[in-house]
């Protein structure tokens, strides 16, 4: 996998494509070899590899250094557990997960309410559906449900004293994500074709390279 090759427009989309359950690396494989790249190419090229293949544990990190930060508040844990659904909510297998959940529970009280929430009928072309096929939550476009929950939690963080905390944590989360990024050096697990399979799986533009 030449990661010279992939676009911040690529990783993004293959972030939000690729299975949301996926579980973290080993600590000991996590912090493991540290060098310095030797040029800025490799430097770019380290930095997409390894955001992609260690995304669980930059956001475990990224959720932990938010708790750390506002661990005395209650209000602000609340916070940080909303801002947590809102970012998975960009995630394809999570919002579909998550809806089907509550579709599922919502069914068992009210089958009536549960229909409602189905999403709108998607348009087909030539016998295919959209390629543009929007994921809808609970009958909704996640959008929305992002921007509910993102202002739920920014309310909280406001209310709860901690937002300069709060700003802190994730320009420090930040800082740890991209600097263990550009440090770790790709294992040979990163490199493997099962690897490049998976990723070529969920990037969009794969085939037109």
């Amino acid at each position: 996998m030449d990661w010279g090759n992939v676009t911040a427009e690529d990783l993004i989309g293959a972030l939000r494509e690729v299975e949301w359950s996926t579980p973290p690396r080993p600590l000991n494989e996590f912090f493991s070899k540290f060098t310095v790249p030797r040029a800025s190419s490799k430097w770019t090229s380290r930095l997409k590899c390894n955001l992609y293949y260690y995304r669980t544990n930059y956001f475990i990190l990224m959720i932990f250094i938010l708790g750390v930060a506002c661990i005395t508040r209650p209000l602000a844990v609340v916070a940080a557990a909303l801002s947590a659904l809102s970012i998975g909510f960009f995630n394809d297998s999570f919002a579909v997960t998550f809806n089907e959940k509550v579709t599922r529970t919502v069914r068992r009280f009210s089958p009536h309410l549960a229909a409602k929430m189905r999403p709108p009928h998607m348009p087909v072309i030539r016998g295919r559906p959209s390629a543009k096929k929007s994921t809808y939550v609970c009958g909704q476009p996640r959008a929305m449900f992002v921007f509910l929950f993102s202002t739920a939690s920014f309310v909280l963080w406001f209310v709860s004293g901690t937002l300069l905390y709060v700003v802190w944590a994730l320009v420090i989360g930040l800082l740890v994500t991209v600097l263990h990024a550009s440090l770790r050096t790709p294992n040979l697990k990163a490199r493997l074709n099962t690897f490049r399979e998976e990723f070529r799986a969920v990037w969009r533009n794969y085939s037109e390279l």
